[in-house]
């Protein structure tokens, strides 16, 4: 029981920093590159590995609510993003809504990412043909 406890504390911890750097990760250039590989390996997760799960699958999403089951918590929420929501604030967000703007943040973060990267990339490029 101890290891489960330990596990809940893990995944919620772990899995809200994913969501922090996917959403944020793109901000420090050094950081741009794995930022927008965990953004695309989360799209995997969702889109691809979702064609199976059911969209939005989230391993870690997975892995953390066998954990509370085993602790008897059950499934608090439809997704992680609302069950952070949830324990962050203690209100009961529309299920919908959280979708929506998880959603956006994510899609935003992706377009950010990109875009920085090729930046990244162009610049750097640049300065190697002035070489």
């Amino acid at each position: 029981m101890l290891l489960y406890r330990f596990l809940n504390y893990f995944f919620f911890a772990f899995h809200t920093g994913i969501i922090l750097f996917n959403t944020f990760g793109y901000i420090p250039r050094k950081t741009r590159k794995w930022n927008l590989a965990l953004l695309l390996l989360t799209a995997f997760s969702w889109f691809v590995l979702g064609i199976w799960y059911g969209w939005g699958f989230c391993i870690c999403t997975e892995w953390h609510w066998q954990v509370r089951e085993q602790l008897g918590y059950g499934y608090p929420a439809d997704s992680y993003t609302h069950f952070l929501a949830q324990q962050l604030t203690g209100i009961n967000f529309s299920p919908r809504a959280v979708d929506i703007a998880t959603a956006a943040d994510f899609f935003i973060s992706l377009i950010l990412s990109i875009t920085l990267n090729v930046h990244d990339w162009l610049r750097s490029r640049a300065q190697n043909n002035l070489r």
